[in-house]
């Protein structure tokens, strides 16, 4: 049997930045909701709420970084020239959010320093997730096999409208967890946010839905022709039904509905980028088998990778089930 080693590997990357986007999305989201807590009982709650997990889920970001990077070199080659700024933000702001996750605890007098370095540094990594995923969308200039655009390519109206999706995405996110994860005032105006921030996520949502088609003719083709066509036929019909699980869930005052709801929004969506995405890996230039390194190399990373996967979805469901159920508002993170 010969198997598409190429076509695998961008399954797995692609499995990978969903996870990560499912599960970091909602701790950036606590922190970009962070300044409207009021008071600091409820700012420790809110970190607390992901203080067990947030560094776990950003293993899938190495993971896939590290795997565009060892599988599908020419596109990191490419992509990286042409994203470096907001790439270079986005890790910086997650260094200063990490930061802040230790010393704010260990500090009284700087203790509103770290609190807007865990604000700013998730509010600018969400941004720049975002701003990064709009650019790709609109497509990269490339040249033989080189990035040929210009530095300021990535900033564009479409980019920061997906980077606005994006921080709005995650905020609904975040609210939602906090509505799973907390109880009493917390709770009740986590809940109220999360109506404000869906509407507004839907609302991006189908701005942006709009707009893709329009970045390239072979997006609308692919949209509303076979297979496609089908997708685009459905995507209403789950988005609406995800929209209705959320908002009921919230109305009836369910905890875990409107997070599980919030999640599958961003799968639906994720779903529809790749569908615009296929089979470029760099739009509109290059495909996944362009991009791959040898058979070899996919060959040898894969028989570590399908070993590894498994144990970071071990540990990771693990962390979880431990720290399952409400924050203690008494506890604190060491």
């Amino acid at each position: 049997m010969v198997f598409d080693l190429a076509f695998i590997w961008a399954g797995i990357i692609a499995f990978a930045v969903l996870v990560y986007v499912i599960l970091d999305g909602f701790d950036l989201g606590v922190g970009i909701l962070f300044p409207f807590a009021k008071t600091g009982q409820d700012k420790d709650i809110m970190m607390n709420s992901v203080a067990p997990v947030w560094d776990g889920n950003e293993t899938w970001l190495v993971l896939g970084g590290g795997g565009l990077f060892a599988v599908f070199p020419l596109a990191y080659a490419v992509v990286m020239p042409a994203l470096y700024m907001p790439i270079i933000l986005m890790l910086l702001a997650l260094i200063f959010r990490g930061v802040a996750f230790e010393y704010r605890w260990r500090t009284k007098r700087w203790k509103g320093v770290w609190d807007v370095a865990f604000a700013g540094g998730s509010t600018i990594a969400a941004l720049m997730q975002g701003i990064a995923l709009g650019a790709l969308v609109q497509g990269i200039n490339v040249s033989g096999r080189a990035y040929a655009g210009g530095w300021w390519d990535w900033l564009t109206p479409f980019s920061i409208l997906t980077g606005l999706a994006v921080v709005i995405g995650y905020a609904l996110l975040g609210s939602t967890w906090l509505v799973m994860k907390t109880s009493d005032i917390l709770q009740i105006q986590m809940r109220r946010y999360s109506w404000y921030l869906a509407v507004a996520t839907l609302f991006l949502i189908l701005v942006v839905s709009i707009m893709t088609p329009l970045q390239d003719p072979v997006y609308f083709q692919r949209w509303f022709k076979l297979p496609g066509i089908i997708f685009s036929a459905l995507v209403p019909s789950l988005v609406a039904l995800t929209a209705w699980r959320l908002f009921s869930g919230l109305n009836n005052q369910r905890d875990t509905k409107p997070f599980i709801s919030a999640l599958s929004l961003f799968v639906i969506c994720f779903v529809g980028i790749g569908i615009s995405f296929y089979p470029h890996i760099v739009p509109p230039s290059l495909t996944i088998w362009q991009a791959a390194a040898p058979d070899a190399s996919l060959q040898f990373t894969l028989v570590g990778t399908v070993i590894l996967i498994p144990l970071i979805l071990s540990y990771t469901a693990y962390a979880y089930w431990v720290f399952r159920g409400k924050v203690d508002p008494t506890a604190g993170y060491h």
